[in-house]
């Protein structure tokens, strides 16, 4: 998410007139016309017109100290102080060995003294350590050792910040610990243009500081939104069950979402609001949280619980409503690229991450962007969950439909349909063991039913796959239709993955199976509902497909004449033609 130096540049060129302009000093004690130039190309991403005076190379002592200086007269609301650990370094290679152990200290004393004298919100930076190896690991026990000083300072800095309301502290160190010192520096630039920061590492040490800056104006993010299936937990809860979800401390994929619950938890803890929205049956959404043994994040965690099958634009809009929040407030997780992208095309101003393929890079991921910057704390804050769910409880809730229309013809979706064959078997077996949900009657098979019913004469078998322009779904429907008779067609089996409900895949495979059936001489398609504890959703899927239902009969039967059927509305094409 974060543009890189380039990128970052080309924003100067944009027109800043419309946007509110922010004072920003920048000093440093190595090259920073970089760093500058990034941090006035990323305000400009974020909303900011950066007015920023830079001082000149190694002005830091005589612009604070100068109360007549351009620093002073500049007048900023945000003054940047960056002295690198390299000219500390320096400095405490050329003092007497008796005073090694008191760099820390003086640089301590250095930081109170100007805080005292600069005005607004002063952001200093720490020190990212360089390992010397002068004592090796035996530096630690060593007080005068350079990376005891440094180790010390780094801890002092975060005591001072806490005493002094308008310090804060740019985590430079810990950028580093995230994306190692080679990419953070570069000894040859370094040495030919007192540069310490590397061009690659620019841009997100310019993103560390703008944090900051939002945060102190209030632009911070207060609700994470979260899917749960392969989300929150690994697996389909709906279709896997309790104990089929992964989850857990142990070796594996469920390890993953362990920890991810877990960082979810320390925001929930720390104020950040927590909501779900996801397309599920509300009851069996909430037990895993209820029942779950390894389940990090419980009920009393979440402010607003959506679990339903209306669009996520609609929930996410109901929970804004709810929370009476803004958008821009709002962060939105879910591993599905379809779910995120209609969510950023339909509310423009939330932040939609789009999350690594592997579990096990969501955290890492998600740590690098820093989305939950703060400029303020309170223990008044563990509280936030609670209020809102109260202000839930009191809340009437109106469902709203999004019109989704313009966005589900502009993904370019296509569908292959094929009979079954040796390279989808196995798949379509895999789906009707795991498929509970969207499951007309929850008929389970193995490959060699799945084989022995493709070369059954009296059955026409078709595999769905879904296409659009955000990638491949792959294998998400499975119909399997037996001859009744000479003009009719029973549906035996219909499943579909959750995945890609709300796109009008059930009209187009309704489209597709009529029009097979007609040229093989059908007149009639009969279909079953058997009902199950998981199933529900599909309860009135052929009445809203337009059959009728049949009375009279043990089991909800429906029927379609298909003599004068008309296709229905879908934004769908065929990919390849069915052919048995």
């Amino acid at each position: 998410m974060i543009k890189n130096f380039k990128e970052l540049k080309r924003n100067l060129k944009k027109d800043t007139s419309s946007l509110p302009v922010v004072k920003v000093a920048l000093l440093g004690d190595t090259a920073t016309q970089f760093l500058s130039t990034a941090l006035k190309g990323l305000g400009i991403e974020i909303g900011y017109n950066i007015d920023l005076y830079e001082a000149d190379y190694n002005q830091i002592e005589q612009q604070i100290f100068d109360p007549s200086s351009e620093l002073h007269q500049f007048n900023a609301q945000y003054t940047i102080i960056f002295q690198s650990t390299h000219k500390l370094n320096e400095k405490y290679s050329l003092l007497p060995l008796e005073e090694y152990n008191k760099l820390a200290d003086e640089r301590l004393a250095f930081v109170k003294s100007l805080c005292s004298i600069v005005k607004g919100t002063i952001i200093y930076f720490n020190y990212p350590e360089i390992e010397d190896t002068v004592f090796g690991s035996y530096a630690n026990k060593i007080t005068s050792s350079f990376s005891y000083q440094v180790r010390k300072l780094n801890y002092e800095l975060m005591n001072l910040a806490q005493k002094i309301p308008n310090l804060f502290i740019c985590d430079l160190a810990g950028l580093q610990n995230k994306f190692g010192r080679d990419f953070m520096f570069n000894p040859a630039i370094y040495t030919s243009t007192e540069m310490v920061l590397s061009l690659e590492a620019i841009p997100y040490v310019a993103s560390r500081v703008l944090d900051i800056i939002s945060a102190s104006q209030g632009k911070v993010k207060k609700c994470l939104i979260l899917d749960l299936d392969n989300t929150l937990w690994g697996g389909i809860i709906g279709d896997d069950g309790l104990e089929g979800i992964q989850l857990g401390h142990g070796l594996g994929i469920g390890k993953a979402f362990t920890e991810f619950q877990m960082w979810i938890k320390k925001l929930r803890n720390r104020g950040i609001i927590i909501c779900i929205c996801s397309k599920n049956d509300e009851e069996k959404a909430k037990e895993p949280f209820i029942k779950h043994p390894n389940m990090i994040l419980h009920l009393d965690d979440i402010a607003v619980f959506m679990a339903n099958w209306e669009t996520k634009v609609d929930n996410i809009k109901m929970i804004q409503k709810i929370l009476n929040i803004g958008f821009d407030s709002m962060v939105f997780l879910d591993d599905n690229p379809f779910e995120r992208n209609i969510v950023r095309e339909n509310i423009m101003d939330i932040t939609v991450p789009d999350l690594p393929e592997d579990p096990a890079d969501y955290l890492e991921y998600l740590y690098s962007l820093n989305l939950f910057e703060t400029a303020s704390y309170s223990g008044m804050d563990k509280d936030r969950t609670k209020n809102y769910q109260v202000q839930a409880e009191r809340a009437a809730f109106s469902k709203t439909f999004a019109n989704e229309d313009d966005f589900l013809r502009s993904l370019n979706m296509t569908s292959k349909v094929e009979g079954f064959n040796s390279f989808n078997i196995p798949r379509v077996a895999q789906l009707s063991q795991r498929s509970n949900q969207f499951n007309l009657r929850t008929v389970r098979y193995a490959e060699a039913d799945v084989k022995n019913m493709s070369e059954n004469a009296e059955n026409l078998c078709f595999a769905f796959s879904l296409e659009d322009k955000f990638g491949d779904n792959g294998l998400i429907a499975v119909v399997i239709m037996k001859k009744q008779d000479d003009k009719t067609l029973f549906i035996d089996t219909w499943f579909m993955s959750c995945r890609v409900l709300k796109r009008g895949m059930e009209n187009f495979t309704l489209n597709t199976i009529v029009k097979v059936a007609r040229k093989q001489g059908f007149s009639k398609l009969i279909g079953e509902y058997l009902p199950t504890q998981k199933n529900g959703m599909v309860k009135e899927h052929y009445s809203n497909l337009g059959f009728k239902k049949i009375e009279g009969v043990k089991t909800e039967k429906y029927e379609l004449d298909i003599k004068d059927y008309e296709n229905r509305p879908c934004f769908i094409t065929e990919k390849y033609e069915w052919q048995k």
